[in-house]
């Protein structure tokens, strides 16, 4: 295996940074194509038939605009048509191609998840067929935004770090966005699980960034610092906060010495570019691990229902759920194979977090041949039609060369509240 099989690929409209993580690593490790050097820029070139990408097109570029193209993130996502040179090119067929550059080093890729700015079904869909494209299994392709990413690096780091709230400070020159990790507190108060969310909490412009970064203006930078300090006061203003990760390429210079002492009252502060690709990796590794405990992470694109059924699993029964909270209705899609121990009805449990009734459904069997020594095996099929609509398909398959399948099929659909109005009715 050649670096590692687990990948944590961060991709936004300017660059893209890959971890990785095999099994003789205790951390993922982040990809450097020249020391202390880990973003790749987001550029791909063809010259003399030959791809290029990242720094190598960067000095194509300088040669040769036509023979480059930017802004590729941008244009994939928009599905547009781009001229490289005499030829022209789907978008999406360029990124894949980028992509597929930049994991030339990795010889097995078993799971993969993508970390961008922000998520969409459409943009899910387009990163899981390049995910496919390059041999992966469609299971084992996920995709979550920068808010996510940041949760899940922050599973894996000391509890310490994240026994209150912790902050996120991003900027890229122009901008600063502060965000929070908080545990919620949820309407269903005896479920057992941990959940978390990640919310914006503020946004600022601070004219004098432009004038320090990236060169690097005194009077600007002092500006610039107490502007930043005054907006980690207000940001931090009656919270408690463990722990502060400062993330963008603009705070590289160290031009808020006056905001640090602020960030680091009371509190660990951590500056770095490799969160979200990091956060990207420990996703996959809990993927590959099957790791389901833990906090369950929520945003307002999630579902806040669970749909259970009762099975016995390693010899333990309990509800199981097929379709657990915190999942994307576009990914909760699903299918398995049972063996059940009679022909009564199967009963299924919808909960909710915004509420304490429990939704109970149930779907006759009546027609399914009895047979003995549990040799009635059903495939069970998961589809979502939309974000309120779930339809299940119960279906005999039969046993083997003991019994063959029947003409037995059940569907059930069930009708949800919906993501609209619950997440914000929990804090």
């Amino acid at each position: 295996m050649k670096r590692g099989s687990i990948i944590g690929y961060d991709l936004n409209e300017n660059t893209c940074q890959i971890s990785y993580y095999n099994e003789k690593n205790d951390e993922p490790k982040t990809l450097e194509f020249a020391p202390n050097e880990s973003l790749i820029p987001l550029k791909l070139g063809y010259k003399d038939e030959q791809w290029v990408y990242g720094r190598e097109a960067e000095e194509l570029e300088l040669e040769d605009g036509t023979c480059v193209v930017s802004d590729l993130f941008k244009r994939a996502v928009s599905q547009k048509k781009v001229r490289i040179g005499e030829k022209v090119h789907d978008a999406v067929w360029l990124l894949a191609k980028f992509i597929g550059l930049t994991l030339e080093d990795f010889e097995d890729i078993r799971y993969i998840t993508f970390s961008t700015p922000y998520t969409t079904i459409d943009l899910s869909k387009m990163l899981r067929g390049i995910g496919r494209h390059l041999g992966i299994d469609k299971e084992n392709i996920y995709v979550q935004d920068y808010k996510e990413g940041f949760c899940q690096y922050m599973f894996y780091q000391p509890k310490e770090l994240w026994q209150y709230e912790s902050a996120m400070f991003f900027c890229d020159g122009q901008t600063i966005k502060a965000y929070m990790l908080r545990r919620m507190n949820v309407a269903n108060g005896q479920n057992r699980d941990m959940f978390v969310t990640v919310d914006e909490v503020a946004s600022a412009k601070i004219q004098e960034m432009e004038a320090i970064y990236p060169v690097l203006n005194r009077e600007k930078a002092r500006s610039a610092d107490e502007s930043f300090r005054l907006f980690i006061q207000n940001v931090f203003e009656k919270k408690v906060v463990s722990s502060v990760y400062l993330t963008g390429a603009a705070f590289e210079n160290k031009w808020y010495p006056n905001s640090l002492k602020v960030l680091c009252n009371g509190r660990r502060a951590f500056v770095g570019n490799n969160l979200y690709s990091k956060g990207a990796c420990y996703t996959a590794m809990r993927r590959y691990r099957n790791y389901n405990e833990g906090p369950v992470y929520l945003d307002d694109t999630r579902m806040t229902e669970q749909i259970s059924l009762r099975m016995r699993v390693g010899g333990k029964e309990g509800w199981y759920p097929i379709v657990a909270w915190g999942t994307h209705w576009y990914e909760a899609d699903g299918q398995w194979e049972v063996i059940l121990e009679d022909t009564s009805d199967i009963e299924i449990h919808v909960e909710t977090l915004a509420g304490d009734d429990l939704q109970v459904e149930k779907v006759s069997l009546e027609g399914l041949e009895e047979r003995r020594d549990y040799s009635l095996r059903l495939r069970i099929e998961v589809m979502f039609l939309d974000e309120k609509t779930c339809k299940m398909i119960f279906q005999d398959v039969g046993f083997g060369e003991f019994f063959k399948a029947s003409d037995f099929r059940a569907e059930k659909v069930i009708h949800l509240g919906g993501i609209n109005g619950q997440f914000n009715s929990m804090s």
